[in-house]
């Protein structure tokens, strides 16, 4: 008996949006490279670029809403052996912790604007390929977000919580009874 996977009645185009969020926004990148690349001509070269632009933006809106939830969907997808597709990850996971960094961030977000100004043929290429990054750091946050409970990097770097949430350590002087 094969079971169809369906969304939730609840479930709006909001969330659905959101939960498809990181590849749309990837394809959006793709799109603005596109562009940059072939610029549009008549009315195109102002309406695409700023509908883009909204696209952008509700998308990252739409992904902020969904990773603050439960999704469904998301249960769904989650892979039965997902420990062992977390060590495949590493260099994802590494970037998702590490990325937010001010001594990581702020490089990459200059060389990211500067990119944009290279002049030539060869700063074109250097600027798409500085851009296509994005879709590289988009996909390694969400599939951290997806394999967080196997991330070796969470939790002080065990993956897991080491320290027992439900017996804090007694009191100094204090002396515990055997049951």
């Amino acid at each position: 008996m094969a079971h169809e996977l369906s969304y939730p009645e609840q479930s709006g185009l909001a969330e659905r949006w959101g939960h498809f969020a990181p590849e749309l926004l990837s394809i959006a990148i793709v799109g603005v490279i596109a562009i940059g690349l072939h610029p549009l001509g008549g009315p195109f070269m102002v309406t695409v670029p700023v509908a883009l632009l909204v696209f952008v933006i509700g998308s990252w809106l739409m992904m902020r809403r969904h990773d603050r939830q439960l999704c469904e969907l998301c249960v769904a997808a989650m892979p039965l052996n997902a420990s062992e597709r977390a060590t495949r990850y590493q260099r994802r996971f590494w970037l998702a912790h590490h990325g937010a960094q001010p001594r990581i961030f702020v490089p990459y977000l200059a060389v990211l604007i500067g990119s944009n100004f290279v002049p030539g043929t060869y700063g074109r290429v250097f600027w798409a390929l500085v851009q296509l990054s994005m879709v590289y750091l988009i996909m390694a946050n969400s599939t951290h977000r997806r394999l967080q409970p196997w991330c070796p990097l969470c939790s002080g770097g065990g993956g897991a919580d080491t320290e027992d949430p439900v017996s804090p350590d007694p009191p100094p002087g204090h002396r515990r009874q055997l049951v």
